[in-house]
């Protein structure tokens, strides 16, 4: 889902940033059982978004769309 998400972001992330993203992301699906597309759809953009704007910080990101 996150490569999806990024490829429809302005900025171009590098590989570590996809890869922080992607733990992120994957970490919040299994904490909060998200099963639905459209909401693992807003989960990815949000992520990508709070990145975007500047919220660079693992443990950061994560409290931020838990």
């Amino acid at each position: 889902m996150i490569p999806s998400q990024i490829a429809q972001a302005q900025n171009v992330l590098d590989d570590a940033e996809v890869a922080l993203c992607q733990r992120v992301y994957d970490h919040v699906i299994s904490v909060k059982q998200i099963i639905t597309d459209a909401e693992r759809e807003d989960l990815a953009s949000r992520i990508i978004q709070s990145f975007q704007h500047g919220v660079k910080d693992e443990d950061a990101l994560t409290r931020l769309v838990i």
